[in-house]
């Protein structure tokens, strides 16, 4: 048995494996692109090493892609095969739990035994990181805040992972509405440990969520290095960036930034095709053409109609394929939707029934001008959209779709509670988009007639 950089005992025999492996830690809390070389070279040295083989179970399960379930199954196999060759310790036995639980459905159990682990070793950061994703993807903000702030107390200054602990801690703070805290908790993280792209971004959402564009914009200035050594989240941390620019009405700045950062890497992965479409959505509810940006993505989107891990990811594939009007794809993903919708037993599914199919057809109407329809969809979704997961910012693209349809459809007083509730969960704040609509509103109920609302 030998100590990782964490102070946690793991079943490994030379000093060049624990070296591989504290980079695989500290890789995975900085969101590295050099994770995957540091976990291979793990599992080179230590073919046998049960624990390396669950991570890299749940690094692919993550990965919300339906061709990675297979590699996730088979680092499952390999993982109980280990443990049946060298005994391991309780602890690493519940991470090969929490694979084989998300396996079959149910992250939700998954974190379960992650918090099982952080109740005997909550200095665990890899534990508490892996509760902390996991929750992320089921949209579960509060028991985000819970995990962290309950093995808060066991981290000491020294801690190599109390900083990247802060930037989930400034992560959770923001999306549970705590925004003074959260800002405080991830300038703290990023003092500590400079390479915590997670805790920068989290300031970053907290400028988003309070309509304070420009010390957003602040805040990244010079700070690039934070998320330069990044894996593919270092496209998200520009996408944050454009829509800050956005909502300043820099749209060359946003072009820019869409071309040679957030998809010169015309990459598949859900959460990069995520930070496109929804730029791309929003930049057409302001009435600016983007050109052909649409194609490619839904290109890729097209192929994925049948993947059903996530219907975050699947709302922002149908981005796509209504943005380039593609209607037998967006047909063939509706249809996949209620398939899944119908099972609704575990999970994945459930969430495919609620928020997912509603809103599934609310992005449809919507992209064939069917505005009163579209409304209604989303309308009927909103209330549960936290369930699809990801963080508040990600999905306020169909909060302004639900808005725009609303208002095209002549909704004014629906629209104008839904303004409203947007701004009370924003502590108030008002981004420069929620503004122009209430302006729309105004001049609409001035001019005597609620259907006189221009699309833009």
């Amino acid at each position: 048995m030998k100590q990782d950089i964490f102070g946690q005992m793991n079943t490994l025999t030379q000093p060049a494996s624990v070296d591989a492996w504290n980079g695989v830690l500290l890789g995975f809390m900085a969101h590295s692109a050099v994770t995957p070389q540091h976990l291979g070279k793990v599992l080179e040295l230590e073919p046998d090493f049960a624990l390396a083989h669950a991570v890299k179970g749940m690094f692919m399960v993550l990965l919300g892609r339906r061709e990675m379930l297979p590699v996730a199954t088979e680092a499952l196999a390999t993982a109980n095969a280990a443990m049946k060759k060298q005994p391991v310790s309780a602890r690493e036995r519940l991470y090969v739990d929490a694979l084989g639980l998300w396996l079959a459905g149910y992250p939700t159990k998954a974190t379960q035994k992650f918090e099982e682990v952080l109740r005997d070793h909550p200095q665990d950061s890899l534990a508490m990181k892996l509760s902390h994703a996991t929750r992320f993807v089921l949209g579960d903000a509060e028991g985000m805040r819970r995990s962290i702030e309950r093995v808060m107390p066991a981290y000491a200054p020294d801690h190599p992972g109390r900083g990247y602990l802060l930037g989930c801690h400034s992560f959770a703070l923001e999306e549970t509405g705590a925004y003074e805290k959260a800002e405080i908790a991830g300038r703290q993280a990023l003092w500590m440990v400079s390479d915590d792209a997670w805790g920068l971004h989290a300031v970053a959402h907290v400028h988003e969520m309070t309509g304070n564009a420009q010390l957003g914009l602040d805040w990244l200035a010079g700070r690039e290095d934070a998320w330069a050594h990044c894996n593919n989240f270092r496209y998200h941390v520009w996408w944050h960036k454009a829509l800050m620019h956005l909502d300043l009405g820099h749209v060359d700045h946003v072009m820019e930034l869409y071309d040679q950062n957030i998809r010169q890497d015309k990459t598949d992965d859900y959460r990069d095709i995520s930070n496109a479409t929804s730029l791309l959505s929003r930049l057409e509810l302001e009435g600016v053409n983007v050109g052909n940006r649409w194609e490619e993505l839904a290109d890729l989107s097209a192929t994925r109609t049948e993947d059903g891990c996530l219907i975050f990811a699947d709302l922002h594939y149908l981005l796509a394929l209504t943005g380039d009007n593609r209607p037998d794809a967006t047909a063939r993903m509706l249809s996949r939707i209620h398939k899944d919708a119908k099972q609704a037993n575990d999970d994945t599914t459930q969430r495919m029934a609620d928020p997912g199919l509603a809103a599934a057809l609310g992005l449809e109407a919507f992209g064939d001008g069917q505005y009163g329809t579209a409304f209604d969809h989303l309308s009927t979704a909103r209330g549960s959209m936290q369930l699809a997961g990801g963080s508040h910012a990600q999905r306020d693209v169909f909060e302004r779709i639900t808005i725009d349809s609303g208002l095209r459809a002549g909704r004014l007083d629906a629209v104008e509670r839904i303004l409203d509730d947007r701004r009370a969960k924003r502590a108030g704040g008002e981004d420069n988009y929620a503004l122009a609509r209430r302006t729309l509103i105004a001049a609409a109920r001035d001019s005597g007639d609620a259907q006189s609302v221009p699309a833009e």
